[in-house]
């Protein structure tokens, strides 16, 4: 099944590169039986996700229920998912099922899986690892054959670390993982949905669908969108109830959502954002260079030091070159000697007839390796490409760490791989 049949199923607007690859491995995975955690911030339609992965999967003919974990009081949620016997507690005036047992040979949606109780996070994963479970209150063992899609707006990790979250069960869990790209990363897809939002409520309230002005539009599109599509939902249907005209401007639209300049926003277009983000880049990479300047100079001056060197003096180079850099070794104050080799120093002449050789010995010579002088590239261009091409292999292709090492958005850099054509 191709995305867009699957875009006008689930009715999914959006054309962005990240949203079509969440889909597409949603699609991939969804013939198999593997566990999937769906990650995404809250209001992005991770609920939609699994509901696209349950009805082209070879179970989408059984049950299919979505649980939120966050919603099921701490004390009641084990016998929601694994059911209960009579008498198991105060009110359990009967044997009732469980959701692991409801849609045996289906698909159970834990959404908000990282508010699920510690103890109920045990008894997860041994449905997980072996299908079996106990109803609360009961001896016997039971066996469900149920596929688990989970999904959180939480960092897991950062709940493992801190004692919130099992780490064999996260691990079990993001078998196949899949992220869902909030609202504001994708910016393409902003007014579509908007517009599909306002058409919808236009027929449901018996009006003329909303429209924007082009400033309106770049102001609803430079907005951040906390609440992702859901929150562009809410501000669509008050827009189509409460608005005096059907065309808005960018006045019009901040009425309705007034904390858009608390955020700094721009509502008319510039590029200063994302050339300061290449300014970014570019100091990064000087100060990079300056790092690798100065670690040359220790490794010279430690050669110096160790096979007792003497430098010449560099007042008397200038006078032979007045050309030379005043900075030349300034930093470093050397004596000059009898006792100094200047044969491979363009200088040397000038020394030779009171120098004698003496050879450089390297101590540890196994802790340098030949080298080949090659003619570096200046190009701003060609040092962001090698910069990012480093960020990304040291966080092996992970775009978001590596967007935080260089300093810039994921965005800007998702642009500047495409633009470059990095492979990753």
């Amino acid at each position: 099944m191709n995305l867009q049949s699957i875009k006008q199923r689930f009715g999914i607007i959006g054309r962005s590169e990240r949203l079509e690859e969440a889909l597409q491995r949603a699609v991939d995975v969804a013939p198999t039986d593997l566990t999937v955690l769906i990650t995404g911030e809250s209001g992005v339609g991770k609920e939609v996700f699994s509901k696209i992965i349950h009805s082209i999967s070879p179970r989408k003919h059984n049950n299919f229920i979505a649980v939120n974990c966050g919603a099921i009081p701490e004390g009641t949620i084990n016998s929601e998912l694994f059911g209960h016997t009579k008498g198991a507690f105060t009110g359990a005036t009967k044997d009732r099922k469980g959701y692991f047992e409801a849609v045996n040979g289906g698909t159970i949606f834990l959404d908000e899986i990282g508010e699920m109780p510690l103890e109920t996070q045990t008894l997860l994963l041994r449905i997980l690892e072996t299908g079996e479970y106990i109803p609360v209150g009961s001896e016997e063992t039971k066996v469900t054959d149920v596929r688990v899609i989970a999904a959180t707006n939480v960092d897991l990790i950062e709940n493992v670390e801190k004692g919130k979250f099992r780490r064999d069960l996260y691990y079990r869990l993001s078998t196949v993982p899949i992220e869902v790209p909030p609202l504001r990363e994708r910016k393409e897809d902003i007014y579509l949905l908007f517009r599909k939002f306002a058409v919808d409520f236009a027929e449901k309230y018996r009006a003329k669908p909303i429209q924007l002005d082009d400033r309106a539009k770049l102001l609803l599109e430079n907005y951040t969108w906390p609440g992702n599509i859901r929150e562009l939902k809410n501000i669509a249907e008050q827009v189509s109830v409460l608005a005096k005209t059907n065309m808005l401007n960018a006045e019009d639209l901040i009425e309705f959502i007034p904390n858009i300049h608390k955020r700094n926003l721009p509502s008319i277009p510039n590029k200063e954002s994302d050339n300061f983000q290449e300014r970014e880049i570019l100091y990064k990479l000087l100060f990079d260079m300056k790092k690798d300047l100065n670690d040359l100079k220790s490794l010279v001056f430690e050669l110096v030091r160790t096979n007792d060197l003497h430098m010449p003096d560099i007042q008397h180079i200038q006078e032979i070159n007045p050309m030379l850099p005043a900075t030349f070794t300034s930093s470093t104050n050397y004596n000059s000697g009898s006792n100094n080799d200047f044969t491979s120093n363009p200088y040397a002449s000038d020394f030779e007839k009171k120098s004698s050789s003496k050879p450089i010995i390297l101590k540890n010579p196994e802790k340098y390796n030949a080298v080949e002088e090659v003619e570096e590239s200046l190009r701003i261009e060609d040092m962001e490409r090698e910069l990012i091409k480093k960020a990304l292999k040291k966080y092996n292709g992970k775009r978001k760490d590596a967007a935080v090492e260089l300093g810039i958005s994921e965005r800007t850099l998702y642009r500047k791989i495409k633009e470059y054509e990095i492979d990753e």
